[in-house]
């Protein structure tokens, strides 16, 4: 993939987490990263108040992210590259901007 080259982000339903598009559009933005897909929405019992993703387990071709916020979960896959541990610290970045 060349540098100018981008991932692509699938929109494939019409419900996501509040705030979650545009931070998976700059993880597109990373290379490495070719595709990003969220998931379904759930409810979860405990309350984050604040948008958390973390990389839950590897899937093939990429891993498979847990974003959270409030009582709601979504799932994000990642089609990627990059090791575990440099997209956990892209994600960090990403969140921290």
């Amino acid at each position: 993939m060349s540098s100018s080259e981008k991932g692509r982000l699938v929109l494939n339903h019409s419900t996501h987490l509040p705030g979650l598009i545009p931070i998976l559009e700059k993880l597109t933005q990373i290379n490495g990263i070719q595709t990003v897909t969220p998931g379904e929405l759930g409810r979860v019992k405990g309350h984050i108040p604040k948008l958390k993703v973390r990389i839950s387990i590897p899937i093939r071709g990429g891993f498979k992210a847990i974003a959270r916020q409030g009582k709601t979960v979504q799932e994000v896959f990642i089609l990627t590259d990059l090791s575990k541990q440099e997209l956990e610290t892209a994600i960090e970045q990403i969140l921290g901007s």
